[in-house]
């Protein structure tokens, strides 16, 4: 994450981390620049999955014979390396979901559940991806209870004197963003959960975008609630996490109901099994959560630190370089941000400058609101592109970016 600009010196060629392990890089023409949506796979999790699928397929928790067990167990070991590597106090507090939405859902629905009565509070900030938002506006019209947001300053960072202010004994959750997808802002997460600890408030973090790029350590972060997607960890699609609480997650009554996520059964009572199966309904993205194991197994191997300081160094280089085009504004300048830097220009919607991008320069960014509408309208635009930075992008392939955006200006200016 930005701290401090690297010298020239280095950021002037910026190598890919490991992109000959990325097979979809075969296509040399490929500059891929929207790894805040997704990020692609290296070959040991596509393999670490077709393995799985193809010699040691077995259903999990339920089977007596050989196959079954060792399949629970791989699937079991997936949960004690995220457990590790989120240094959370026990796998018993590790949740597999289908992805990040889903672990949101799960939470705005079980804990805000016996949490919020009418005439509560939920606080949320302007920031937030639409997965932080909505959930909490059901919930709390379900409970009559109220929504509030905490504003941003000009530079795209969480105010927190506003923050401290909105915090009454009314407010019974937090619910934040790690690191905003639209403008890279990192939160200063310890800082907040201890403003909100020392009024008896929980609080809910989207680790969505912080995942595949800093080291979350649970244990000292102590948030009640955290979630990611496995997509944006060089894992598979269908495969989320969700880590509670234990003492919370006990208190919460099941998502979902089903099989396997039971205590007993009888057609007059059933009761539920403990945290994490109580949420487990069903048989489990077992595949997919083996092969985000085997993502999280890649990203130890390279190194978190490794990592984040190459994505600083294309970051800085990115922010130089679009600096120097006419009439292109950068969305969020904050103090610490991510690698990540959302834009316009005056010349061009961002739609018109995706699909020049993509058809004549084979960049791929995203363009539009990044399921971040109300963001948007704060910020006064109807849609940004954004370019989002993963290990295997090198400074090569923001030149074609620059390049690309010279070409859009000389076409629509």
């Amino acid at each position: 994450m930005l701290n401090q600009a690297p010298s020239k010196i280095f950021v002037q060629n910026i190598a890919p981390l490991c992109k000959d392990e990325f097979p979809i890089f075969q296509n040399k023409e490929l500059v891929y620049l929207d790894n805040a949506a997704t990020a692609h796979k290296p070959r040991c999790v596509i393999d670490r999955m077709s393995n799985f699928l193809a010699h040691e397929n077995a259903t999990v928790r339920r089977g007596v014979y050989k196959l079954s067990e060792k399949a629970t167990q791989t699937y079991e070991g997936a949960r004690k390396k995220i457990a590790k590597f989120l240094n959370a106090s026990s796998p018993e507090e590790i949740i597999f979901t289908k992805g990040a939405t889903e672990a949101l859902n799960l939470v705005a629905y079980c804990f805000g559940a016996i949490s919020l009565r009418e005439g509560d509070e939920v606080l949320i900030t302007a920031m937030e991806h639409h997965a932080n938002i909505v959930p909490w506006q059901v919930i709390c019209q379900i409970r009559r209870a109220k929504l509030k947001v905490v504003p941003l300053t000009e530079t795209g960072e969480l105010d927190l004197d506003a923050l401290e202010k909105l915090i009454t004994d009314k407010t019974k959750i937090l619910a934040l963003t790690h690191i905003s997808n639209v403008l890279g802002t990192v939160n200063p997460l310890k800082e907040i959960i201890a403003l909100a600890h020392n009024h008896n408030v929980p609080v809910v973090v989207d680790g969505s975008q912080a995942t595949p790029h800093t080291k979350i350590d649970l244990q000292d972060l102590k948030a009640d609630f955290y979630v990611f997607s496995g997509h944006k960890a060089y894992g598979p699609t269908g495969i989320g996490v969700l880590y509670g609480r234990k003492e919370l997650l006990v208190q919460m009554p099941p998502y979902q109901t089903g099989g396997d996520m039971i205590e007993t059964v009888s057609f007059e009572r059933t009761t539920f099994a403990l945290p994490p199966y109580r949420f487990e309904a069903g048989t489990p993205p077992i595949a997919q959560a083996i092969g985000l194991g085997a993502a999280l197994d890649f990203i130890d191997r390279v190194g978190l630190e490794q990592i984040a300081t190459h994505e600083d160094a294309l970051l800085h280089y990115a922010t130089e370089k679009l600096s120097e085009i006419p009439g292109l504004k950068i969305y969020g300048t904050a103090k610490d941000k991510a690698s990540l830097i959302s834009f316009t220009m005056d010349c061009a919607h961002p739609h018109d400058i995706g699909t020049v991008l993509d058809d004549d320069f084979g960049v791929a960014v995203r363009a539009g609101h990044h399921c971040a509408q109300p963001l948007m309208k704060l910020l006064g635009v109807p849609a940004t592109t954004r370019a989002s930075f993963a290990l295997y992008n090198g400074s090569a392939d923001v030149d074609k970016l620059v390049e690309a955006l010279w070409r859009v200006r000389e076409i629509f200016a």
